[in-house]
């Protein structure tokens, strides 16, 4: 056995990285296995939790793509402002396949935030709901005469009839595994957020890495509560059900109760979640008394996981838990716990990193990888790395080095 002495981890290349793109896995799932479920409306309201097969899911991507075709040309940007909604699913593949970038907006965002993302993205179209917890329609209303390259505006509640405007013979572009499929805005630590241009291969293959690692099996329901605009969930979410045929319930917004009782009506098999959610579902009276049997894996990440967090969702629910750990401008992902880790490193570490990433902690003089055990600056380095942030040289140039 070989002593590592510096922080260095070459790129694992024994699984390969596929040419995929997001519309194509979504075609795929749906020619192997038409009849599976592929999404549940995870809303509160039970009467209103439609679901899709994928050959459903399928087929009302395909429309949804040959209407965005009659509003758009392949590479304009389509912004999207709503919560979890199974349309905003859906529209992530048409999107893809009608060979757009697809801007993912927090629906949080108050006027200036939303102004400027559209701006920054030069979005030529916008979907979005009325309202949720704020009056969304009135803030467009409000800035849309400061947002010159917004021309389309089409509300979710008119999905529909958007549907119904689809030519038959519509005929969708080709779309390679290198375009942008999405930018998604990341804060940083300064300035204004910056737009990460993530292509289809980086997407794709990092959640099917993911899924590969903590075993989602075809058939099972993981259970998604994070929110879409996030690489969390419309990437490993969304993009990994599909790539191991299970299915995705993207919960409309997060509320402890309703995962749990989603959890149970659906028998998750996996759900995700930021430790504040778990930790909230853990203190919820209906955690003792929810059949949670189902779930084999519990998944956490985007801030740090405490240990005894770990501990006690596994001895409460004896299940394995697993830590993700990652960036936006990475697909998101760079390490996962692996399921058959020791106890003592799936609580206390972030595990290893993916196939096909290569990793190093750098001395942020130097650039060379430090010895083990000191700190430095995290840098990746693979098929995951976004193309840059969208129209900004400068930025790309700082995050991303001559070497990739």
């Amino acid at each position: 056995m070989t002593t590592v002495t510096t922080s260095y981890w070459p790129a694992d290349v024994s699984e390969p990285v596929l040419e995929t793109t997001v519309g194509g896995i979504l075609r795929a799932a749906a020619a192997q296995a038409p009849d599976l479920t592929a999404m549940v409306a995870g809303m509160p309201d039970p009467a209103a939790r439609r679901r899709w097969t994928y050959a459903q899911l399928r087929a009302e991507a395909e429309q949804a793509a040959r209407a965005l075709t009659v509003r758009f040309a392949p590479g304009e940007r389509v912004a999207v402002w709503a919560p979890n909604l199974p349309e905003w699913v859906i529209l992530e593949y048409a999107a893809a396949l009608a060979g757009l970038v697809l801007v993912t907006v927090n629906p949080a965002f108050r006027p200036a935030e939303l102004a400027y993302v559209l701006n920054q993205s030069g979005a030529a179209g916008i979907f979005l709901v009325p309202e949720f917890r704020s009056p969304m329609a009135q803030f467009l209303d409000e800035v849309r005469p400061d947002v010159p390259s917004l021309r389309e505006v089409v509300y979710f509640t008119d999905w529909a009839e958007f549907l119904a405007t689809a030519p038959d013979q519509a005929v969708l572009p080709e779309v390679t595994p290198d375009d942008i499929v999405q930018i998604q805005y990341t804060s940083g630590t300064t300035g204004f957020p910056k737009g990460a241009e993530l292509h289809h291969r980086g997407l794709t293959n990092n959640a099917r890495f993911w899924v590969e690692r903590i075993g989602l099996r075809r058939g099972e329901v993981y259970v998604n509560p994070m929110p879409l605009f996030h690489t969390a969930g419309c990437g490993m979410g969304v993009l990994g059900a599909a790539q191991s045929l299970a299915a995705n319930v993207p919960v409309l917004a997060f509320d402890p109760a309703l995962v749990l009782e989603l959890v149970e009506t659906e028998r998750g098999a996996a759900f995700g979640g930021a430790p504040t959610m778990i930790i909230a579902m853990l203190g919820h009276p209906d955690f003792e008394r929810r059949d949670l049997s189902s779930v084999r894996v519990a998944v956490s990440g985007g801030a740090p996981v405490p240990a005894d967090l770990v501990q006690q969702v596994e001895s409460r629910l004896g299940v394995r838990f697993s830590i993700v750990f990652g960036t936006t401008e990475c697909s998101p992902l760079l390490t996962v716990v692996p399921l058959d880790a020791s106890a003592g490193d799936r609580a206390g570490t972030l595990g290893t990193p993916l196939p096909q990433t290569e990793i190093q902690i750098a001395d942020v003089a130097t650039g060379a990888p430090v010895p083990v055990g000191q700190p430095g600056e995290l840098c990746a380095r693979g098929y995951l790395v976004m193309r840059g942030y969208h129209d900004a040289p400068e930025a790309t140039a700082a995050a991303i080095d001559a070497d990739g």
